[in-house]
């Protein structure tokens, strides 16, 4: 039997190996006297032209060279019941099984069929909730006044309001550089910046990239 074995790891998820997918399925390719061939794809299920593997598999079942087609999960397969049924209809035009290891189902059967359908339309129902899920967590951090993305950069020191009073002040040792810090609402080390630079005879702003909102 000339088996395909095919792992994914999304590039958006870091830390994945796809070994922890290739491993067991080589196992079960070895105990069956298999031949292999592995096809590994680094992108998102949705990146159809990043996944460039697959599309070479499909290629080589349309043209023979494969027999059975080993995925160690469904969500390596396909993002949808749409596209789970979509492959698996290129895969059996082609006379090729489809085998998915830890949900044990082989499409080379009748009930094996009916599991998978079953399965791939589950899995997309549950990837929309979690979906739904986000979008309800960030409408209600927005409606509670909750800052989303990146923290906005603020107004360089030179540009704030109170910056000449309170440099004035810091001057005077009326204010020490913590006090003066809250009361411009910006970091220790910004404000520190900003003082060097009015004392070096520079501009007052601080370092790039040290400006940002306290938390």
């Amino acid at each position: 039997m000339r088996a395909a074995l095919y792992a994914r790891v999304s590039t958006e998820d870091r830390g994945q190996d796809p070994e922890l997918q290739l491993v067991p399925m080589r196992e079960l390719a070895t105990a069956r006297g298999w031949s292999v061939v592995e096809y590994v794809d680094h992108a998102p299920a949705s990146d159809l032209r990043g996944r460039r593997e697959w599309r070479c598999l499909l290629e080589d079942a349309r043209r023979g060279r494969i027999e059975v087609v080993l995925v160690w999960k469904l969500d390596r397969f396909a993002r949808s019941a749409l596209d789970a049924l979509q492959w698996l209809q290129q895969l059996d035009g082609a006379g090729v099984g489809l085998k998915i290891l830890t949900q044990d189902i082989d499409t080379t059967s009748a009930p094996g069929r009916l599991v998978f359908t079953i399965l791939a339309a589950v899995a997309e129902m549950e990837r929309e909730l979690i979906r739904e899920r986000v979008r309800a967590g960030m409408a209600r951090a927005k409606a509670q006044g909750k800052q989303l993305g990146r923290p906005r950069r603020m107004q360089p020191l030179n540009e704030h309001t109170m910056w000449p009073v309170v440099m004035a002040a810091v001057e005077a040792g009326l204010l020490n550089r913590a006090e003066a810090a809250r009361k411009l609402r910006v970091r220790r080390a910004t404000l520190d910046s900003a003082l060097r630079a009015v004392r070096n005879g520079g501009a007052s702003n601080p370092d790039p990239g040290e400006i940002g909102e306290r938390g």
